[in-house]
Order: structure tokens, then C-alpha cells, then sequence
């Protein structure tokens, strides 16, 4: 697995900047704040999944780097709201200072805009499928990153912060904030790659489970990980005032929730044969997470 997730994240790293100097920028600035966040690294896990979804029904997944390239950019441009000063006001991301603290709050903002514009743009630069399919993963992708996905949920944040809140409210809200770009990517990898709808159900279930065991562990690190080695600030959460799987529920059961989770997710997988092997072995990667 982990092989083919470098080889992977290569392969994303050197298409990345290629996607981001298609056209010559308006501002210099501002390119180089997209830049700053888009090229500075991480686990490239969404543009992973997307590919590994397309592997899992048959078909070679770097077919489809382009769709990926997008979704990373929908990623970076909701870290560097989530670190602005009226968010999370965080000052360290993947090791380096966020955002705003090199470039202000009011240029990070409009990089941060200018990633998820741009990411549509690529999406419908991705060759090889029909125009239907580019617009069904054009809608998954809008859907994931707006009002019922990645803003919903870090609305129910911000209005969470300093209140303990049910159960089930902050799993909506993971389900919107952190687990809807994980759906997106994965059904959109599995729609590129054609997948047959019992294929496509398989997979949604596998994603939903990912996303959620996913937030729990990272809920964990916030408790239990190393700042050096996650690349940003441990415990704030608790500083933050908000409730996690580990506040509301213990660390200890948060864990076994978390186990609880993986098995259900490698569970949906069972129609899929070794081609889902990587995407089984993610999984459970979850459950030994250090960043």
C-alpha cells in the first residue's frame, strides 16, 4: 500500500502545479497564495480515493489524475478558510504557517475562492469520458462542497463553538464538514470509471464509513498526537470549545467506535475483489493514524 500510495501522491504533486499555471494570472499575488497552500504538500488522500474508487471497479484510476487534481483543490481552499482568523484562527498547517499569516486574511479568502472556482474549471478538462459524466461529477462535487456538504457542516461548527451538542448533531456535522468531500471523491472516481449502480452503492457505503472513521481518529489526534509530526497545533479543540467523538463520548470509546466503523466499512466492500484491496488497507490505516 504504501508503494502505490507515494507513486500515487507523485503523480498528483506533479499535476497539481501543471492544472494551477494552465492560464496566465491576473494577479501575481494571488497566485502565489493559491500556490503557497496547493503546493505545499499533505497526504493527498482525496485525489487517492478517487483514483482507488476507479481501480475498484476496474479501471486504471490515473486515468482520471485530472478530476483528482480538482478535488484537492476543494480541499486546500477549505483548509485555508477553516484557518482564517474568524474560523479556527490557526496559525500552522502541514508545518507551515497558514494562509493569512503570510499573505492576510483578505488575500488567503480569495485564494481560497480562487481554488474552488477553479476547481470546476478542471473537473471539465477531465478527457477520456462522455460530457454526462463530467456533469454528474461536476454535481457531486458542488453538492459536497456547499450548503448540504463541507459549508453546512462548518456553519453547524461555528454555531457548536462553546456548547456541547448531541450526538447526532455533530455527526451531521462531520458528515457535512469532513465526510461529504470523501463521498464526492470516491463516487466520482467510481462514476468516471462506469461503475454498475449495485458498484456504486458498495462504494457509497465504504465512503460514508471512511468519512466517519476518518473524523473520529482525527478527533483522537487532537487528544493523543505529536504537533511535530501532524504538522499543526494538538489540543485545539479543547481550546476551541467544541465538542468531539472524544468529549462526547471518551477516548476509549471514541477508539472503539472508530474499530466499529472500519469493519463496517471494509464490510461494504465485499462484493469487490482484490482490485478493493487498497481501499481496504486505507481503511484500515485509519486506525493507526500519527498525521
Amino acid at each position: 500500500m504504501k508503494e502505490l500510495w507515494e507513486s500515487r501522491k507523485k503523480l498528483v504533486e506533479s499535476h497539481l502545479e501543471k492544472e494551477l499555471r494552465e492560464a496566465a494570472p491576473l494577479d501575481k499575488t494571488l497566485e502565489e497564495a493559491m500556490a503557497y497552500s496547493l503546493l505545499a504538500g499533505g497526504k493527498r488522500l482525496r485525489p487517492i480515493l478517487l483514483m482507488a474508487a476507479a481501480d475498484a471497479v476496474g479501471t486504471d484510476g490515473t486515468r482520471f489524475i485530472t478530476t483528482g487534481c480538482a478535488i484537492e483543490m476543494i480541499h486546500t481552499y477549505s483548509l485555508i478558510h477553516d484557518d482564517l482568523p474568524a474560523m479556527d484562527n490557526d496559525d500552522y498547517r502541514r508545518g507551515k504557517l497558514t494562509n493569512h499569516k503570510v499573505y492576510g486574511a483578505g488575500m488567503a479568502t480569495l485564494a481560497g475562492d480562487a481554488l474552488l472556482t477553479l476547481s470546476f474549471e478542471v473537473m471539465l478538462r477531465q478527457q477520456g469520458v462522455s460530457d454526462a459524466v463530467r456533469l454528474a461529477v461536476v454535481r457531486e462535487m458542488s453538492q459536497a462542497a456547499g450548503r448540504d456538504g463541507m459549508v453546512g457542516g462548518q456553519a453547524i461548527d461555528l454555531e457548536s463553538e462553546g456548547q456541547e451538542i448531541p450526538l447526532e448533531r455533530l455527526r451531521q456535522m462531520h458528515l457535512g464538514k469532513t465526510g461529504a468531500l470523501f463521498r464526492a471523491a470516491i463516487r466520482s472516481g467510481a462514476l468516471l470509471a462506469g461503475a454498475k449502480t449495485e458498484q456504486l452503492a458498495a462504494l457509497t457505503r465504504y465512503a460514508e464509513a471512511f468519512g466517519l472513521a476518518f473524523q473520529i481518529t482525527d478527533d483522537i489526534l487532537d487528544v493523543t498526537g505529536d504537533e511535530a509530526t501532524i504538522g499543526k497545533p494538538i489540543g485545539s479543540d479543547e481550546r476551541n470549545h467544541k465538542s468531539t467523538y472524544v468529549t462526547l463520548l471518551s477516548l476509549e470509546r471514541a477508539q472503539r467506535l472508530a474499530e466499529e466503523t472500519v469493519a463496517q466499512g471494509i464490510a461494504a466492500l465485499q462484493p469487490f475483489g482484490d482490485e478493493a484491496d487498497f481501499l481496504r488497507e486505507l481503511l484500515r490505516s485509519l486506525l493507526g493514524r500519527k498525521q
